[in-house]
């Protein structure tokens, strides 16, 4: 289940034209798409995979089970209800497939551990009424799934707890990159590098353990130098009136307060989706019309930089 963030008042100093006077575009980095060309890698051996520490072993048909995906490590989360550890075939996906029995997903999907209840059930809502867009994916499991599999993932992802599965690195050059099957961006099997421009580029620490839906280990976001610190800027004080401060919705450490989710340590270029989303109107709904204050003087390089300062906070 693609649960979403909301993210708080942020925004950075920088000559640049806010979205609010500019057509809203968005940057490919952040909305990554499975390239039409790919590039030549090894086929499937079919020899089934393993994981250290784990007794478990399945092929890739079976990693790559929508309804079925592996749990690798059943004793680091609490037991899966049927519609987290399988779905509903033939709509509603195990949600576990995507965002993994610990909830901490992939850059194309959402980190949802921790996430309130009431928060992941209003995201659902959203979804189904047609207010929050973005994923087709989503949208159909929210058709179809029953209000009672929406609470029972709910309360089974809040219970959850959150650990750390982004590591911020600021650079002048990253690896070069593309986006692979399931819009999961790699390296290029050739190697090499290129400038970083003004994009977040996130990949895993280890390809197969990503790619195998294993949760040891997560994702490395590369930002530009001094991101940081721009970042934390407009976090904690609003950039000067330029925005709002994410401490009063988000609490003081980021980790969320009442039914307002936590934000620290979530996917770099996930929080700059749901910025860009909230500006540009394809995420509505209640909890989004409280950030339109919040978005609409933010540019794109201000959106980097929040992600950037927040994904580097401990979740």
């Amino acid at each position: 289940m693609r649960a979403t963030v909301l993210l708080p008042a942020l925004a950075l100093l920088i000559g640049a034209v806010p979205l609010a006077t500019q057509a809203t575009e968005r940057p490919d980095w952040a909305f990554p798409v499975t390239d039409k060309v790919q590039p030549a890698v090894p086929p499937d051996d079919g020899q089934p995979k393993t994981a250290p520490g784990s007794t478990k072993t399945y092929t890739r048909k079976q990693i790559d089970d929508l309804f079925n995906p592996p749990d690798w490590y059943p004793d680091i989360h609490p037991p899966m209800p049927q519609v987290v550890a399988h779905g509903e075939a033939p709509n509603v996906r195990a949600c576990g497939a995507c965002h993994l029995p610990t909830g901490t997903g992939h850059d194309e999907s959402a980190y949802v551990a921790g996430l309130p209840v009431s928060y992941i059930i209003r995201q659902m809502a959203d979804y189904k009424s047609g207010a929050r867009k973005g994923s087709g994916s989503m949208t159909t499991i929210a058709e179809h799934i029953s209000d009672t599999d929406v609470r029972a993932a709910a309360e089974y992802f809040a219970a959850v707890k959150p650990r750390h599965w982004i590591r911020v690195v600021e650079t002048d050059t990253v690896p070069k990159t593309y986006v692979g099957p399931g819009n999961k961006r790699l390296r290029l099997p050739g190697g090499g590098s290129e400038p970083i421009g003004n994009r977040i580029i996130e990949i895993p620490e280890d390809e197969q353990v990503v790619l195998n839906r294993d949760p040891r280990m997560g994702f490395v976001a590369f930002v530009p130098k001094g991101s940081i610190a721009k970042g934390e800027a407009l976090a904690t004080s609003g950039g000067n009136g330029k925005t709002i401060a994410c401490a009063i919705c988000h609490g003081p450490t980021l980790h969320g307060l009442g039914d307002v989710p936590p934000i620290a340590g979530r996917q770099a270029n996930y929080i700059v989706r749901q910025l860009v989303m909230i500006a540009d109107g394809s995420r509505a709904g209640p909890s989004p019309a409280l950030m339109q204050q919040v978005v609409k003087n933010l540019t794109i390089d201000d959106m980097l930089a929040l992600a950037a300062y927040v994904s580097s906070r401990e979740p």
